[in-house]
């Protein structure tokens, strides 16, 4: 039986008809809203979604972009988000979507002489193999809802053997205000490929909903660095979902930044499923006013000899909140295990608050696994050393949080866009870096 809520709602099956798209897609879409329709909005009831605010999205207040007339149609690099593609560097190649749709794209020629793919998914001759390759159909409601209502996608594909040495930026830009926006990202790698990857979320200041999925494939002994950063405007609902499959002695590091939206959730899933491989994630979230950051993480381990390391760090100051809930999956064929789970969370205001909820689910032994989490103030001992310094206190604070993020961000791939993000972190800490 269909919700009530969706009677109303804009995401139907003649709105999903209306999109834009080849022959095999439509069926794909209308599947997966058949599953959404199935299944429902979660609830905080369910275990993945506890301490969220999911209670709290309408999704009758938005609409998914269907056409030019509402923000789909804009082609070139918008103004807005040049500043950030000059915050990664020197780079390689550049793909930017606008409300979720590819609305420029460009590669270094001599790459694309070697077979290096970067364009509009949706366009490619395989995109109905590589549109959810990674990202399972039925593995969470709003992965089925990005499905739905895709409008676009950005495909990244590096042959085996190549290595791409500059970054490959791709922005997500949202300027309509009411849409609701699916961005989708698929990122391939070749046996023995290496490659970076730098994805933007950006939004102007407007009310909207941001779905987006990426998948990142990770061939036999390849090499990719992902980073994800989040900026979208404060009045922006994000519900992503980052799915990653690992193979034989490959490598993945994948660090997230958060900083904007109203409420922004970050699933992600990384499955190691060769033997030998390994994959690191990472993630620096601050949230203040009202906010709400959401991570929830699975390091599944299929495989043997195979090693996960997960650092997040988070600050939360106001009345913000964070959640982080993550697990470590170890199956029974997967001896020799090494995985590793931290997350750490600092409570800069007596408003905030921050949950951390580590777990582990271990099915065979020879494994080396561990888990820690701490939520609390600023060590006044830090404070205290910094002030008898004569650093004035509210310097001294900031001080202390930009260090504790430090870790992750001097891990990122493109040393100019860590200066920028700690440029803007201690913005948003009253000062300068």
């Amino acid at each position: 039986m269909r919700p009530l809520f969706r009677e109303m709602s804009s995401f139907t099956h003649d709105t999903a008809a209306e999109l834009q798209g080849p022959d095999w897609l439509a069926g794909r879409r209308a599947a997966a809203l058949e599953r959404f329709d199935d299944t429902g909005l979660p609830t905080e009831q369910e275990e993945i979604w506890r301490y969220s605010r999911i209670s709290e999205l309408d999704l009758d207040a938005y609409s998914p972009v269907t056409g030019d007339g509402d923000g789909g149609g804009e082609t070139g690099i918008p103004e807005d988000v040049r500043s950030s593609v000059e915050a990664v560097g020197a780079h390689s190649g550049l793909i930017v979507t606008r409300n979720g749709r590819v609305a420029h794209a460009g590669l270094d020629p001599d790459l694309a002489e070697r077979g290096v793919e970067l364009g509009d998914l949706l366009a490619a001759p395989d995109g109905d193999d590589l549109l959810g390759s990674v990202a399972a159909p039925g593995t969470d409601p709003f992965t089925d809802l990005a499905t739905a209502f895709v409008a676009g996608g950005v495909l990244v594909r590096v042959p085996a053997g190549v290595t791409v040495d500059a970054p490959i930026v791709v922005v997500h830009w949202i300027d309509h205000d009411g849409a609701a926006v699916f961005p989708r990202t698929v990122v391939v790698l070749g046996a023995n490929a290496e490659a970076t990857v730098v994805e933007r979320y950006q939004s102007a200041d407007v009310a909207a909903f941001v779905d987006p999925v990426v998948e990142l494939d990770v061939g036999d002994a390849a090499r990719l660095r992902y980073a994800n950063v989040q900026e979208l405007g404060p009045r922006v609902w994000q519900t992503a979902y980052q799915a990653s499959r690992v193979g034989r002695d490959a490598e993945l590091t994948s660090t997230a930044v958060a900083l904007g939206g109203d409420y922004a959730r970050l699933r992600t899933d990384a499955r190691l499923e060769g033997r030998g491989g390994s994959s690191r994630l990472m993630a620096v979230y601050f949230g203040s006013a009202a906010t709400m950051h959401d991570f929830r993480t699975l390091q599944d381990h299929s495989a043997p000899q195979t090693t996960s390391d997960l650092l997040f760090k988070g600050a939360v100051a106001d009345t913000a909140k964070g959640v982080y809930s993550g697990l470590i999956r170890v199956r029974k064929d997967a001896s020799g295990t090494n995985a590793f789970q931290t997350n750490r969370n600092l409570v800069l205001s007596e408003g905030a608050g921050a949950e951390s909820v580590p777990n582990l689910e271990i099915e065979t032994n020879d494994v080396r696994c561990s888990h820690a989490s701490a939520v609390g103030p600023i060590d006044e001992e830090q404070r205290y050393y910094l002030e008898s310094r004569g650093v004035p206190p509210e310097v001294a604070e900031r001080l202390i949080v930009l260090g504790f993020f430090d870790e992750v961000l001097q891990r990122l791939p493109s040393p100019t866009l860590a200066a920028r993000l700690r440029e803007r972190l201690a913005a948003r800490l009253g000062g300068e870096a």
